[in-house]
């Protein structure tokens, strides 16, 4: 099983490339001269963000506020550049994983291949881990929230992404909606 480890990255970030409504997301992780980039779901993105927010608030809770975990993405931190190339895909992503390491007061993310269960002689599953500092995976948050919401507009009636060409909305009974159905 071909581990991708990173402790700590120099950088990690979530990015897409294409068009809102084709775009393809990644991950990807830089140190000392590799990079590891691992493609997964827009749903995934989003799902990790979410997650790692939910993971920092509930430390600083159960610290009662003397863990060092901002509240915030410190502006220092903040990533707006785009992917590393070559963009070359080490593998998809099946499950993700988040933990708290209180040792090193870490984020531990890991990013693990989709494999096919039904197939008995796959090879292990490879695994992207990377070990963050909280303010990192503020701004890892941050960023990832801003990429999955810059995609299509939501439909007015039922919340769906919309196409240019509109999109067939349950709200209006299959016929299709668009910005006439606002």
């Amino acid at each position: 099983m071909p581990v991708f480890d990173y402790d700590p990255p120099e950088r990690f970030v979530a990015g897409a490339l294409g068009q809102p409504g084709a775009r393809a997301f990644f991950l990807q992780a830089r140190a000392e001269g590799r990079l590891t980039t691992v493609a997964l779901e827009k749903l995934q993105v989003a799902a990790l963000a979410g997650r790692l927010d939910e993971l920092l608030d509930e430390v600083l809770r159960r610290s009662g506020g003397a863990a060092h975990v901002p509240a915030l993405a410190p502006a220092d931190l903040t990533d707006e550049d785009p992917l590393d190339v070559p963009l070359a895909e080490d593998f998809r992503v099946g499950t993700m994983a988040l933990a708290w390491d209180p040792e090193t007061s870490q984020v531990v993310i890991e990013a693990q291949e989709i494999i096919d269960e039904e197939d008995l002689d796959a090879p292990e599953p490879a695994v992207l881990r990377v070990r963050i500092s909280p303010g990192a995976a503020r701004a890892f948050t941050q960023r990832a929230l801003r990429l999955v919401s810059a995609g299509r507009p939501p439909c007015p009636l039922c919340g769906q992404p919309l196409d240019a060409e509109g999109h067939v909305c349950v709200r209006l009974n299959g016929y299709r909606g668009g910005e006439a159905a606002s």
